[in-house]
């Protein structure tokens, strides 16, 4: 009786270490290529109506220049224009800080005519970060900006990295939504995700439209 409790014993104790062992081994599941048609599309986020005081708040417009913001390659960059430019007139009425970047290789004469920069306007020139090289985070500083409004082409270059250098400097990031383009639906959308979800970012920015926002609003 002794010998067969013995052996029941035994199993028991090797069975629960096998089990151990199998939880403990390292899981070799697929990766995200493998699994790339099963991604599940995040339910889209709200839209906000966003007041802001004049002082202390910046639009940047971001390389609407007819380089990369023509029906050819970007044709969703051109069909924002009429959006921005209403955004930009209420921007103008308020007095706030503009500020403009265009793609090396171009000038501030190839931006498109409805969003021209105007003498006073500030424009910096630089690759997708326009913090990167540039005087961009000076001219925040010195205007002691606290709030941008980031609107500009490509949504995965230009928008995404300038929104993210912004708010990983303590900047509140305002994206309107019909203000960003890019050369298909997916970055636009991945543009959104990333900036409501990534570490630190997204505790600065929201998103909204161009017709929801109110500047010079306390």
């Amino acid at each position: 009786m002794k010998k067969i409790f013995f052996v029941k014993r035994s199993v028991l104790l090797l069975s629960a270490l096998s089990l151990c062992l199998v939880l403990a081994a390292p899981v070799s599941g697929a990766t995200i290529i493998d699994e790339w048609g099963m991604v599940v599309t995040p339910a889209a986020p709200q839209l906000k109506e966003v007041k802001l005081p004049a002082e202390g708040t910046a639009l940047l417009l971001l390389d609407f220049n007819k380089q990369v913001c023509n029906n050819e390659q970007r044709p969703r960059c051109v069909s924002s224009i009429p959006a921005v430019s209403r955004l930009l007139g209420e921007a103008r009425k308020a007095n706030i800080l503009i500020v403009y970047s265009h793609t090396t290789g171009s000038s501030p004469q190839d931006i498109a005519p409805a969003l021209a920069p105007r003498p006073g306007d500030q424009i910096v020139i630089s690759g997708p970060d326009k913090f990167l090289g540039t005087d961009l985070e000076k001219i925040l500083k010195d205007r002691n900006i606290k709030t941008v409004i980031v609107t500009g082409t490509s949504a995965h270059g230009a928008v995404i990295c300038t929104a993210s250098g912004a708010a990983l400097r303590g900047i509140k990031v305002v994206i309107p939504v019909d203000g960003i383009s890019a050369d298909s639906l997916y970055p636009e959308q991945y543009t959104v995700w990333h900036l409501l979800n990534a570490p630190r970012v997204s505790t600065m920015s929201m998103v909204t439209k161009t017709d929801m926002v109110r500047i010079g609003t306390k």
